[in-house]
């Protein structure tokens, strides 16, 4: 009987470890829940309600946060959504939530405002999509607020305020200082544009604000980031690496 008990026990505690480790399927939606195609046509100022997993968080004040997210078919960017500091640092890398909301956009940028959030159960991380090759055309936008990646560009020189040739800016017509937004400009196939390291989302003391820092015009490099938008794509960048 004692060994009959102990085996049971045992299929228990290995059922229980199954479940644990199930994945999530970020394509799965609940009731009532829009696919990202349907919140993509839906009109804007109107009622939204997604599933989405966070993948960055851009900012916290005033009980409000900002945040990047996405499922498996695309990004949503979260507005000044209402949370304490304490939600704010619980909802990190890859946690799960239902988001009802407004659809809005703010120079080119759609976002959810006015939002109200739950913590639902699974987690998804998603990998940043190769962009490169969509520069400079009309389907880059699809991918807004996605997690992307760039690669092979060349650093460009920017001009800073006396006239001098540099590889970045702080601020994006240099009159910022360290610890402000970094504008540089990368190009390819001979096309140059524009990239930021938003010191909200990357601040000072981060790998990706040092790098930038340390780059010099000519050099090859690989980023990742958010494809933000700013009346056009403002990619966010999270990412160097210097080739």
């Amino acid at each position: 009987m004692k060994k009959l008990f102990v085996l049971v026990l045992a299929l228990v505690m290995v059922l229980s470890f199954a479940g644990c480790g199930k994945k999530d399927d970020p394509k799965k939606k609940g009731e009532g829940v829009m696919t990202h195609d349907q919140y993509v046509a839906a009109e804007l100022n109107s009622e939204v309600t997604i599933e989405t997993y966070v993948q960055a968080k851009q900012s916290w004040w005033n009980d409000k946060g900002t945040f990047y997210t996405q499922d498996a078919d695309g990004a949503y960017f979260l507005y000044e959504m209402p949370c304490s500091e304490e939600e704010y640092n619980k909802l990190t890398e890859g946690t799960k939530i239902k988001v009802t909301g407004y659809k809005s956009e703010w120079s080119g940028q759609v976002e959810i405002i006015d939002a109200k959030y739950e913590i639902e159960e699974g987690s998804y991380v998603a990998k940043a999509t190769d962009v490169t090759a969509l520069l400079g055309t009309d389907d880059l936008i699809k991918h807004m607020t996605e997690k992307v990646s760039f690669k092979d560009l060349k650093i460009e020189s920017s001009v800073d305020p006396n006239g001098k040739e540099v590889a970045f800016l702080y601020n994006w017509d240099g009159s910022g200082e360290p610890g402000s937004d970094l504008y540089f400009y990368a190009s390819t196939n001979g096309v140059r544009y524009q990239f930021t390291v938003e010191s909200y989302l990357c601040g000072k003391d981060t790998d990706v604000y040092k790098a930038v820092e340390a780059l010099q015009v000519g050099q090859t490099v690989d980023m990742e980031g958010f494809l933000y938008w700013y009346n056009g794509p403002n990619p966010h960048i999270t990412k160097v690496t210097v080739k």
